[in-house]
Parts: C-alpha cells; structure tokens; sequence
C-alpha cells in the first residue's frame, strides 16, 4: 500500500480532468514508487467548502504543481481542474523566476501551442506520459526539480545534470545528425534561459516579437565544396537533421519549404525569424571532398542576435557514420545536457550506417522535391533503389521509393498500369515498416498505398499513426489534415493543416492543402481566399486557378469562376472546370467542346471527372454510369467522393449510395 503525504514541502500536486484519472494514477503511482510525496485528490468533496479548502492548502503547500493536459482537458472549458490551475499559477506570480514550480505532463497527442492552459504553463518545459505511462529518467527528473541543490539553470532547462550517460548508436544510424541533435538540445536549454532573464529586462530586448518557446528554424547547409552538383548533399544534410529535430517533443521546428526558401538571399537572421516566427535559428556549411567532410553549424538566440553555440567537425567521409555516438557524447557532456536513449532512437529509426546508400537516398529525395514530371520521377526511383541495394535494411529508401511508386502510379495512363504500381508501392511500403515499425514515413508510404487501393479505413488508421509519431512534421500533418478533411472530418482535418501551415508558413503545398480542406467543406470564401494566397506562393502551379475557379463556382461567382479556370486553359483539369461554367453560363457547345478535349486527354482514367461534369449538367444518368465506371476501374479520383461539392446533386440517388457504401468511408 502507498503511505499517505507526510511531507506537504517536498510534495507534487498531481491536477487533472476526472475522465483522466486511470492515466493519473500511473503518474502517482510511479512517483510515490519513487519515493515522492504526492498530492491526488480522489475525494467526493469536489466543489464542497470542504474539499475547497483542503485544495488551496494543498496547493499552497505543495512543492511541484503538475496540471495534466489532454483532450479531456481540451474539452472542458469549466471544471475543477481549471481553478486548482488558476490558483497555482497565482502561486507561481510570488515566486522567483528560477524557481521551479510548474510541470506540465501531457498523456496524448495534444500540442502545447494549441492547448488551452493559462499562459505561465507555456513557460516552462513539458513532458509527454501517453497514456500517463511514467519513465524512469521522468521520475529522476523529478527527484532533480525537489532536489534543494537544484541549479536555477537545470530547473529552467529540465536537464538532468546527473543524467550523463553515454549515448549508444543503434546498428542504423544517421552521419552526424545526432551529434548536432544533442548540441541543439543544449543550445536550446540556454535559450530558454536567455528568454527568462529578458523577461526581467524587458527595456534590452525587443518587444513586438515574442516567438513560441523551444522554436527553430533550420537554414540549408551552405555548400562549401566549390562543386555545385554537391549541393543536393548539403541539402539533404540540412533536411536529415530537420526531420530529426521535430522528433524531439515540444521543440517547434519551421519545416523544409519555408526555412528553405530563404536559401542564397542575403537576409538577416532577425528578419528570418520573424518571417517563421522561431525563437532560434541553426545554420552551417557543408565542405565535402573525395575523402573527407567538414560540418560547420552555429546556433543563434533570434530574439537577442547573439550566437548559443558553434562547432565544426572534420571527419573522413566513411567515419562520419561511425563517429556520431562520439561526437555526441562529448558535445553532451561538454554543455551538461543528457540526450536520452528514447530521443536517440526516434533519430536513427529507419537510417543508414553507409555513406553511398545515404548519398543515393539524398539524391532520391531532391528528385521528388523538384517539379513532378515523369523525368524526376524515374530519377527518385532510381536513386531510391540504388540506396536499397547498397543496404537492403534502410527503411527510409523503402518508404521513399513507395511514395515516389504511388505518385507515379496516379499519373499512369492507364488504369492496369496504375494497379501494377500500386503493387510494388504496397510491398515496399510493407517492408519500410518491417524494418522499422515505427517510422512516420513508412505509415505515410501505407496511407498512400491504401488510398490508391479504396481502401480508406486502412489509409485513416495510417494517417493516425503517422501523425502519432511525428505530430511535428508538417508534411504528415498535411496529408493527414486533407484526408480527415475529405473524409468528412472537416474540422479535425482543417486544425491538422492549419497546424502544417504554421509550421511551413511560406510552402505552397501545406497552403494547397488548406484551401482543398475549406473547399471540401464547403467554406467557398474562405477556400477562394486560400487558393490566392497559394498563387502568390507560387503563380506558375496551374491547378490552382481551377481549384480557385470551383470555389469562385461554389459562392456563385460565375464571372470570376470563369476567368480564374480560363487563366491556365492548357491544364487538362482546366477543362473540367471551364466545362462545368459554361454551361452554366449557357455556352453549351464550348461546354461541350471542354469535355470532348478532357476525354480525348484522359481516355477511361477520367472516369470520375467526367461524372463531375455530367452531374452538374443536371444529366444524372451519365454522371452514375462514370461513377460505376470509376469504381469498376479502382479510379483513385473516388478518394474524395464523400465530400466532393459537385457531386452534391447525386447524393440523394440510390445508386450513388450504393457506390458510396461499397468504398466503405470510415465514420
């Protein structure tokens, strides 16, 4: 049995919503293990004179105050809890600001920046319990902040000085990104502490910029080799280490598009900062020759100007990989800050110990990133399967070369070839996720796969487990946000991009993807809006116009409709959309004159666009006959039928409900 608090002074408050209380109890349980004395109202004096004061003793009394946050909490905008907040953090205001006081444990998937908590909870560091499961460098954490020795430093940045084990390489590992992981780590301790102090001199520091705490941004590598055709490496490098860092929970990262958009222009850190709205920056250069490498990064404190912490590595090109655990190990103990093994492994999962099978990955990826013809397609999927023959265990190429399958596979002309590509993007994904089953990329690769085959229970509960594990990356946010959004969930699906933008504010895919989620649920003025800001993102991306034509169509704006859908006529969807308006605006035969053009482009793989366009004609009928059509071929177009606004007019047919309960939409 767990002996009751007999210390008031060295207790911690445990405060939580009552439908947490089992996720709770795990929390109490592993502390009061530990030795802790533990406050945890279990009473039925709740909102009773009685049990009002013995709360605000208790909270008065309590050495830590730990508000445990969730979608319970979330939800409740009253309750008990939130006075137990208010009146620990009244606490709080009397206390110095090195005092460590308030601990904030989240127990799923809920984001700091989206919680709603009082202010003074954002503050500090927080840690996630899923499920309320406690592990033991959480309790030794603890232990640390009740610890009387405890250095204001160590209590602001949550390190454990005592925690100083070395840090072990996995057999997969990524060169030198864990290394700089842990500096950035340590780095980021520091800026929390330079925060604080401006906090109490607030006439030395800028006031009209106040980015979220533990945020960065990480700039492209500068290429230092004086070879061009190097770049796509110091490019990679930086993405590697950028998708590494937003594995690290509540540490905010700008992801790709928008930090890289910055790349060759002479703009100041300051100006980068606020444009992405991060608290740090992290820059370097990338010197490679036949033999060796030299890695030079700087981290810099964006609301000061002043740099955190610099180093420069130099390494033969086949130790890089080798030497990462080293590295990281002295930089760690050098700043006093422990990389925990749990971090480390989210880092390595699914990487290369090769260096010529991680050149051919970075060289896979630069080719999807570029335009999507079906040059840089085969370029991807050649450097891909390059990287998998040099190391038939690198999950990262198998989940690269699935997505780069699947994307080729939608633009095949016919639907047999598509089916053939879905195929060998399926088994690929399937052994991404052999190797490493808890890659992000590899549920992704999974998502896209089944999204492919109809199969959206299966693409749904990827999506989710994607998003699980990599809640800060903006491109699962993406895709995941616009397939909740087209299948019906629209306001999940359009918190999930918005999220994405935030974190990419200047990519023009995660703006794509927000207005496609409005448009789905029908919010027109709000997609038009969307859409514009993605053509001045990118004015050369000819689908938007006809995207912001369906909207403009939607709000009933036939004039703008037509002229935004006539801006780029020789997009083949263009068409779709110019033979929707025209009829609308009784200029049937050129509305003829679209289809013919679109159908002569398409042959039977524009099954579905072609239902469109007859069920805005008002000709039923034939819009049914391409919908079977559609569902006989496996058209992946049927993806968005739930929520697709032009085919509104045939949702109340027996046959359209028939087609919609045969792809068995999850709920």
């Amino acid at each position: 049995m767990i002996p009751p608090v007999t210390e008031p002074s060295h207790a911690v408050f445990l405060s939580y919503a009552s439908q947490d209380a089992q996720a709770t109890q795990k929390i109490y349980e592993a502390l009061r293990a530990a030795g802790i004395e533990v406050f945890l109202d279990q009473s039925e004096l709740r909102g009773a004179d009685a049990w009002d004061q013995k709360i605000r003793h208790q909270i008065h009394d309590c050495a830590l105050f730990m508000p445990v946050v969730s979608q319970h909490t979330q939800e409740r905008l009253e309750g008990y809890f939130r006075l137990e907040w208010k009146l620990a953090v009244d606490r709080s205001h009397l206390m110095a600001t090195e005092r460590p006081f308030l601990v904030p444990v989240v127990i799923d998937g809920t984001r700091d920046q989206e919680a709603f908590v009082p202010d003074a909870f954002r503050a500090v560091q927080w840690t996630r319990l899923p499920g309320g499961e406690t592990p033991a460098a959480f309790v030794e954490r603890i232990k640390r902040l009740l610890s009387p020795e405890l250095s204001p430093l160590s209590a602001v940045s949550g390190a454990a000085p005592g925690l100083r084990k070395p840090v072990r390489a996995s057999r997969r590992s990524k060169p030198v990104l864990l290394a700089i992981v842990a500096v950035v780590l340590a780095a980021i301790a520091f800026f929390v502490a330079d925060k604080l102090w401006i906090s109490k001199y607030p006439a030395l520091a800028p006031t009209d910029f106040a980015p979220p705490p533990h945020s960065i941004a990480v700039l492209p590598f500068v290429n230092m080799s004086g070879d061009k055709e190097q770049e796509y490496f110091s490019d990679g490098l930086t993405e590697e280490l950028l998708n590494s860092l937003t594995e690290i929970n509540e540490l905010q990262v700008a992801a790709r598009t928008s930090a890289f958009s910055f790349k060759g222009k002479d703009i100041k850190i300051g100006t980068i900062a606020r444009e992405l709205n991060v608290g740090a920056v992290l820059e370097g250069s990338v010197r490679r020759s036949a033999n060796t490498v030299r890695i030079t990064a700087q981290l810099i404190n964006a609301v000061t100007g002043f740099h955190l912490w610099s180093h420069t590595y130099d390494r033969d090109l086949g130790d890089v990989l080798k030497l990462q655990t080293e590295i990281a190990t002295a930089v760690a103990g050098a700043l006093k800050v422990a990389l925990l093994e749990d971090v480390a492994a989210k880092v390595e999962l699914g990487g290369t110990r090769n260096p010529a099978a991680f050149d051919a990955y970075l060289r896979g990826a630069k080719a999807m990133r570029s335009p999507r013809d079906t040059k840089d397609l085969l370029a991807a999927l050649a450097a891909y399967t390059e990287a998998i023959r040099l190391d038939p265990h690198y999950a990262l190429a198998f989940a690269g070369r699935s997505i780069a399958l699947s994307d080729a596979a939608e633009d095949l002309a016919t639907p047999a070839a598509g089916r053939e590509g879905f195929d060998k993007a399926r088994a690929d994904a399937r052994q991404a996720l052999a190797l490493a089953p808890d890659l992000a990329q590899g549920f992704v690769a999974s998502a896209f796969v089944a999204g492919g085959d109809l199969d959206f229970t299966k693409a749904s509960a990827a999506y989710e487990r994607a998003l699980a594990l990599a809640p800060g990356n903006a491109g699962v946010l993406r895709y995941s946000g616009l397939f909740a959004a087209e299948m019906g969930q629209f306001d999940t699906g359009i918190a999930t991009v918005r999220r994405a933008v935030v974190l990419d504010p200047l990519s023009r895919a995660s703006r794509s993807a927000l207005a496609e989620a409005l448009y789905a649920a029908r919010r027109y003025e709000e997609a038009v809006a969307a859409f514009a800001e993605v053509i001045s993102l990118d004015p050369d991306l000819k689908v938007t116009y006809m995207e912001r034509g369906l909207a403009y169509y939607g709000l009933g704006d036939l004039q703008s409709a037509r002229a935004s859908c006539e801006t780029k006529q020789d997009e083949v969807y263009s068409r779709e959309c110019l033979a929707v308006i025209y009829d609308k605006l009784g200029r049937h035969a050129d509305a003829e004159a679209q289809l013919a053009k679109l159908k002569a482009a398409q042959g039977d793989a524009g099954a579905y666009q072609y239902a469109l366009v007859y069920a805005q004609w008002g000709q039923r009928a034939k819009a049914l006959e391409w919908l079977e059509t559609a569902l006989k071929l496996r058209d992946p177009g049927l993806e968005v039928l739930k929520t697709d606004p032009l085919l509104d007019p045939l949702r109340e047919e027996p046959r359209f409900q028939a087609i919609e309960r045969e792809l068995k939409f999850p709920n």
